[in-house]
């Protein structure tokens, strides 16, 4: 695929860019290796100030850059609004925090005498130039998450972003210009998957972050461990939303149909199992699948829309594989299930829901990167983890209930990075984010993210 705008909506390719060649990347490179030997020593007054003027342009330039998300990627226009507000809110947060989180550490004198000096601190220091390969889901947020603490700790970055956002890239790379940053320390990298290698084995390359699909992290992460570099991976997820007869069922549905189609179902962090006690099952299934067919599809630069199509025609052509897959084997559609008739053109897909999974349909154990939920009857709360944690994937899970022993049992035996209790799975710049098992490695965000690409320094010190 090249680097072009192509909208979703429509099919229409609307703009398309040539990939910088060799000579170029080199030169963003070095750039950004010869940045940080100046950067790093800037105070974190300085970052801080660059860092809330850039987050004022976001601001300002907030209408502009949400309709260029969703025309290149198609989230509803609203949906892109509220992402550009938290790209900026998590600015403001780590020019705010960033000093305290990679304050200086005191071990205890006792301990420091017991090693033998007479002073001891552990100090944070940034790595380097940080390369970041970049999703088209979140084209703002994902990268924006991995900017502000990285250049706040003193590193300097460059985006490797998907090929199908090339916009949001560049604007991304001239965001942290405008805002005053010294030239190299923040670069959009206009390149194919095919020069990632190059990039990530340059020596001045200091560390990789990745966020996106599973052969994409492995390939990061292999060429990564190699070179014996530092990665941070966020990749898919199939997150559980279990719930139980203690639940708030309304409050419990309308949150599942939130959490299913954010972002038009193309999520890592949408719930897409939904696992719920037979005591309420048929309740929930009744009136979550009634919301979920009454959801307004359609065209995502209209204020009203609920859901708009996927993002690309590959990512429908999949997910449909998926349906048809599970159809096949015996599963059950209780709404949706296929192309809607009102719109020929573009990549869209009705919000389906399906029952009857079983272990032998792919779309137990794969990711639906699209607005297809799978109900799961249970009997028991044992019951509900095992199914929950019946997948290759750990990145975070819902569950819904009012009693205290039933939140310990799933904080306790559920696979996952996070556990939201009665309520949806949302990231933000004060919480800690990332997943286990094959949804990756490391965390983003809070002090957490700041500290991934630092050098956590031992000072030890004697008179």
């Amino acid at each position: 695929m090249g680097i072009a705008t192509v909208n979703p909506a429509t099919g229409e390719t609307l703009r398309t860019y040539e990939a910088q060649g060799p000579a170029e990347v080199e030169r963003r490179i070095d750039a950004a290796h010869e940045a940080y030997r100046q950067y790093r020593t800037t105070p974190f007054s300085e970052r801080a100030r660059l860092m809330r003027a850039a987050a004022v342009l976001l601001d300002e330039d907030t209408e502009d850059i949400a309709r260029t998300m969703t025309t290149e990627m198609g989230k509803p226009v609203v949906a892109a609004r509220a992402e550009v507000a938290k790209c900026a809110k998590t600015m403001r947060w780590y020019a705010d925090h960033a000093e305290d989180l990679l304050a200086d550490e005191h071990p205890p004198q006792r301990d420091v005498q017991d090693a033998g000096a007479d002073f001891a601190r552990v100090h944070y220091r940034p790595l380097g130039p940080i390369l970041a390969v970049m999703p088209w889901n979140f084209p703002l947020w994902q990268v924006i998450r991995f900017a502000a603490p990285a250049l706040m700790a003193g590193n300097t970055g460059l985006l490797k972003h998907a090929s199908n956002v090339p916009q949001t890239a560049l604007y991304l790379g001239e965001l942290f210009r405008r805002g005053g940053f010294p030239a190299g320390c923040f670069q959009t990298l206009l390149i194919g998957s095919g020069a990632v290698e190059g990039v990530l084995r340059d020596p001045r390359i200091a560390a990789a972050t990745l966020t996106g699909s599973e052969p994409a992290g492995r390939s990061v992460a292999s060429i990564a461990g190699d070179e014996v570099k530092k990665t941070v991976l966020e990749l898919g997820g199939s997150d559980p939303y279990i719930v139980m007869p203690s639940a708030d069922l309304s409050r419990a549905v309308k949150t599942a149909v939130t959490a299913r189609v954010q972002n038009n179902g193309q999520s890592c962090i949408a719930a897409k199992r939904f696992i719920v006690h037979r005591d309420v099952y048929d309740t929930f299934a009744e009136r979550f699948t009634a919301a979920m067919n009454a959801l307004a599809l359609g065209d995502p630069l209209d204020e009203d829309t609920d859901v708009g199509p996927l993002a690309t025609e590959q990512g429908r052509a999949d997910l449909e594989v998926l349906v048809d897959d599970a159809v096949a084997a015996g599963a059950t559609v209780l709404c949706g299930g296929g192309r809607p008739e009102a719109y020929p053109r573009g990549w869209y897909y009705k919000p389906t829901v399906l029952t009857g999974i079983t272990p032998a349909m792919r779309i137990h154990h794969e990711e639906a990167f699209g607005p297809v939920a799978t109900l799961y009857p249970v009997a028991d709360i044992e019951e509900a983890v095992a199914v929950a944690n019946d997948s290759p994937f750990g990145l975070s899970s819902n569950v819904w209930t009012r009693k205290e022993e039933d939140i310990a049992f799933f904080v306790r035996d559920l696979e996952a990075g996070g556990v939201f209790v009665n309520g949806m799975t949302a990231s933000h710049p004060a919480l800690p984010f990332g997943g286990v098992k094959r949804s990756g490695y490391g965390r983003e965000l809070a002090g957490h993210g700041i500290r991934e690409f630092c050098n956590v320094t031992t000072v030890w010190q004697r008179a």
